[in-house]
């Protein structure tokens, strides 16, 4: 299944995020990840959903999210592209000076920052391109990861 980034463009009204995402569960369709954030108008806001599927499920999405009455504009972004970061930080177990060069390395890697090293953890923190973010999650989970947050992606076009 093909990962698609929707950038979405909504009126500024109270329940229309909760309108776009019961539109994806009444459908069937999965989010693998949702930003919401104001634009430069107040009586806009800019929705970025990140979601999976065949191109037949993305043009469903589109047309479904194109119907509500709040969307103004919906748009298929491709990586590649646009402008498109998403924010990662991960907890990693590092009881070692060993383990926290090597995980330091990684990082390093990645062009990541170590924002904090405590006694037995090491938290890396990576802004990047959401593929650019699953790879370093690929090479990192080789260590034990604590915890982890991702913050969903934001995107615009060119």
């Amino acid at each position: 299944m093909e990962k698609y980034i929707l950038s979405v463009l909504v009126k500024n009204n109270a329940g229309v995020l909760a309108r776009v995402s019961s539109l994806f569960g009444r459908r069937g369709f999965n989010i693998d990840s949702l930003t919401v954030s104001p634009t430069n108008n107040q009586e806009i806001s800019r929705i970025t959903i990140i979601t999976r599927g065949d191109e037949k499920t993305l043009d469903q999405i589109i047309k479904q999210v194109s119907k509500l009455e709040e969307t103004l504009w919906i748009e298929h972004l491709w990586e590649d592209e646009c402008y498109c970061r998403e924010l990662v930080f991960v907890k990693v177990l590092a009881e070692d000076a060993l383990a926290r060069d090597s995980i330091r390395e990684v990082a390093e890697v990645y062009n990541a920052n170590v924002v904090e090293s405590v006694k037995n953890a090491i938290i890396v923190e990576l802004t990047e391109v959401p593929s650019r973010v699953d790879a370093f999650l690929a090479v990192i989970s080789n260590y034990t990861i604590i915890e982890m947050c991702r913050s969903g992606v934001t995107a615009m076009t060119r």
